[in-house]
């Protein structure tokens, strides 16, 4: 089977390294799938799950709070604001940021506060649906 080398890294630390089937991010335009012998390609990425599918079938979840998705003819690289294993994510304390982001929303003051109170509530919905996604795959 075909693989192609994925490299998942943030400003912390290597998140993930090594041989895929496929790659699911989502980019600006949309959800990207990225297969061996995929053209070579760079896009943003949005807050959201990244899917790893390894040559033994074995999926591997993360989330990343944004970045860059660079695809070349051998390795996909994924160069991640802040990225984690789907497994470690704390429901918790993004539930806590949700809600935080929407009082933040809900008493708006300037411009500036209300861009980032988004951009906080984002990031916060992304990781829980990153959870909810991870809950439907380990059922299956």
């Amino acid at each position: 089977m075909t693989t192609i080398r994925c490299d998942i890294v943030s400003a912390e630390a290597e998140i993930f390294h090594g041989e895929a089937t496929l790659v699911i991010a989502t980019g600006e335009q949309g959800e990207l799938g990225i297969a061996p012998r995929h053209a070579p390609l760079i896009t943003r990425l949005k807050p959201g799950p990244v899917e790893v599918v390894q040559a033994n079938g074995e999926r591997q979840s993360f989330f990343v709070s944004g970045g860059i998705l660079e695809v070349q003819p051998q390795v996909v690289t994924v160069l991640a604001d802040t990225a984690a294993r789907a497994t470690d994510l704390d429901e918790a304390s993004a539930q806590k940021a949700k809600e935080e982001a929407e009082q933040a929303l809900a008493n708006r003051t300037d411009a500036l506060e209300v861009a980032e109170a988004q951009a906080k509530l984002a990031e916060a919905m992304a990781q829980l649906q990153a959870l909810e996604r991870l809950r439907k795959n380990l059922k299956h």
